[in-house]
């Protein structure tokens, strides 16, 4: 069964592909473009009041998901990279949490 990262990963080589990019897509180079598109969606709240974050327009939330997409194409293409199971690795981090951080009572 293909799950929706799985359709993203292989969507993402073709459209890499189809330009040759390749030779720019080292672990390196996606990890520094991750961080430059981090930064772009943290521009958007940048000087906002946490209310100003939690109300945006639509304008501004369709901004905000796009670079929200571009965060997550890089961090994809990132994992393809490495042969990182994303959805494990998650899995595994959030059970380390909890052990990290129990539920205290």
């Amino acid at each position: 069964m293909t799950t929706e990262l799985q359709s993203l990963t292989l969507a993402l080589r073709q459209f890499a592909a189809e330009r040759n990019w390749a030779p720019f897509h080292s672990p390196k180079n996606l990890a520094t473009a991750l961080s430059v598109e981090s930064a772009e969606l943290l521009e958007h709240f940048q000087w906002l009041t946490d209310a100003q974050s939690q109300t945006l327009s639509e304008e501004k939330r369709v901004k905000v998901g796009y670079e929200m997409a571009d965060v997550l194409l890089y961090l994809l293409q990132l994992a393809d990279k490495l042969d990182i199971d994303l959805a494990d690795a998650a899995n595994c981090k959030m059970a380390l949490n909890a052990e990290k951080y129990p539920v205290v009572s």
